[in-house]
């Protein structure tokens, strides 16, 4: 059942795109607690810093493919 419902999610949020209609996740993040059935939503700013995604950023689309995010923007790794 969870997959289904975020798959459902994602592929909704990915029309909204395409059609440029309703208002799409960007800069947010949507949670799901499936034992209570809730969703939250948090906002999230970009890191003014980070070389892919900041104020100057100046990385072509090859190299933030290629980077290595836990280096450039300092988030830890599940698993770490």
């Amino acid at each position: 059942m969870l997959p289904g419902v975020i798959g459902v999610l994602q592929a909704t949020e990915v029309i909204k795109l395409i059609l440029g209609q309703g208002d799409p996740l960007v800069g947010r993040l949507l949670t799901f607690d499936a034992l209570e059935s809730t969703f939250r939503t948090l906002k999230v700013g970009r890191d003014p810093e980070c070389p892919a995604c900041g104020a100057e950023a100046k990385l072509d689309a090859s190299q933030v493919r290629d980077m290595d995010y836990q280096v450039s923007c300092e988030l830890p790794i599940a698993g770490d």
